[in-house]
């Protein structure tokens, strides 16, 4: 009972927090490294060979920085809100399957931080709306304009996109039936993607994405054109990189979900038939889940050096005017089909 309840969930967050913090630093030099490439420079290729330790080089500096508070800042809540980002990033990964079962010792073992949660989609769109508090706070508490302009740009941003992303899983929930990841993964079986069968779901859900990660072309919260930097202005040392950490592991959240709602989660298709045992099946189901999320990675990277950030008003345009219609559109096709069909 005690291993049940407190020694196997334990072992999984370890594993959990490790693998997160690995992705983040492993993502930021191939973020430098793409980026790189793109603009046809060498990119990290200084510290450690082919530049592979400059991340932890730059965890190093930030670690070392000083921490400077302004005079006139809430400091409570200065402190707080990267707090707030970090943690709802990171707890937003407690109920995504990320492989198949496997037994230890004759012992089933779920491969899942919290397994069978039957609201895991509501759970997490509501630990992903919570994120939006670290960024306002932020902005509100450091006391400086162009952050606090910063924070209420994300705040209508991240609600407006909100609406889209629910009405896109609205039409995968429609698909299935569940609220649960764990069956909306097994109903994926063989080429049965809910990216072929939801293409225009898929497509919103991409794009809201991008904007509740704040990434470029939706980095509006952070333009430095306007804001200098945005909601963390103020912030350094520490504090500014657990921004930095919970922007990355926002990524990975974010790269997890779309390919546990659209690309069929951990499995591959008609792998059962080839009789593996359950142990290497298991093993092979969290290698093709981290294959899946590291080419959305990839593309996510790409797109911020390839395109131009929005404007405000296009951006609140595609929002409202477009994305709000498509989901619409979207759940109206699927009840359509789901008649017929």
């Amino acid at each position: 009972m005690i291993v049940d309840l407190f020694i196997i969930p334990l072992i999984k967050i370890v594993m959990i927090l490790g693998f997160i913090l690995t992705a983040v630093i492993l993502l930021v030099y191939a973020e430098r490294r793409v980026s790189a490439f793109i603009q046809g420079r060498y990119g990290p290729n200084r510290v450690g060979p082919f530049g592979l330790f400059q991340a932890v080089a730059d965890v190093i500096k930030l670690i070392l920085k000083e921490d400077v508070v302004p005079k006139a800042a809430s400091k409570i809540f200065h402190s707080l809100a990267p707090v707030i980002s970090l943690t709802v990033a990171l707890i937003t990964l407690a109920v995504i399957p990320f492989g198949g079962t496997i037994y230890i010792f004759g012992k089933e073992i779920n491969l899942m931080v919290a397994p069978g949660i039957n609201i895991g989609i509501l759970y997490i769109l509501a630990m992903s709306s919570l994120g939006v508090y670290g960024i306002t706070l932020s902005g509100w508490a450091s006391n400086n304009k162009y952050s606090l302009l910063g924070g209420l740009r994300s705040t209508a941003q991240m609600i407006s996109y909100e609406i889209s992303m629910g009405l896109a899983i609205i039409g995968v929930i429609m698909m299935t039936g569940s609220l649960q990841l764990e069956e909306i993964v097994r109903l994926q079986d063989g080429w049965r993607w809910n990216f072929l069968l939801q293409p225009i779901g898929f497509i919103t859900f991409m794009i809201a994405a991008f904007a509740e990660t704040n990434r470029l072309p939706f980095d509006l919260p952070e333009a430095e054109a306007e804001l200098v930097a945005g909601f963390h202005t103020e912030y350094s040392g520490l504090k500014f990189g657990m921004f930095f950490l919970a922007e990355y592991a926002n990524m990975i959240t974010a790269a997890a979900l779309i390919t546990t709602l659209y690309l069929g989660g951990y499995r591959i298709p008609y792998i059962e038939y080839l009789g593996l045992p359950q142990n290497l099946y298991g093993l092979i189901s969290v290698f093709a889940f981290i294959f899946k999320i590291t080419l959305i990675l990839l593309f996510m990277i790409w797109v911020r050096w390839t395109l131009p950030r929005f404007r405000y008003d296009q951006l609140m345009n595609l929002g409202w005017k477009v994305m709000l219609p498509l989901g619409l559109l979207n759940i109206f096709l699927t009840g359509i089909g789901l008649m017929l069909f």
